[in-house]
């Protein structure tokens, strides 16, 4: 069964320029992935400090080869989490 996750993270806000040169290669990286379908990161308009990412993979198989790859463990564990403020990931489930 597909899965999509809607995840916000609130970076510190003296790091976000730091932050923002990660993402091409997080973002390329996992559009690559076999079970990934879609992958995109927004920044908030009125907080650039914060991020939207919108994954979608196919199934909850996916989404553990994701987190145990290489680039998520160096880019998203090792780089980014740790200048988080706060980090919420919802999986939600499409309506219409």
């Amino acid at each position: 069964m597909e899965k999509e996750l809607i995840v916000k993270w609130k970076i510190k806000e003296t790091e976000t320029n730091e932050i923002l040169k990660f993402l091409p290669a997080l973002a390329e990286k996992t559009k690559n992935e076999k079970g990934n379908t879609y992958y995109a990161i927004y920044q908030s308009e009125s907080n650039p400090n914060e991020l939207i990412l919108h994954e979608r993979y196919v199934d909850e198989h996916a989404v553990q080869a994701h987190k145990d790859s290489e680039h998520y463990q160096e880019i998203v564990v090792g780089k980014i989490l740790p200048h988080l403020e706060n980090r919420e990931v919802l999986v939600v489930n499409k309506l219409v």
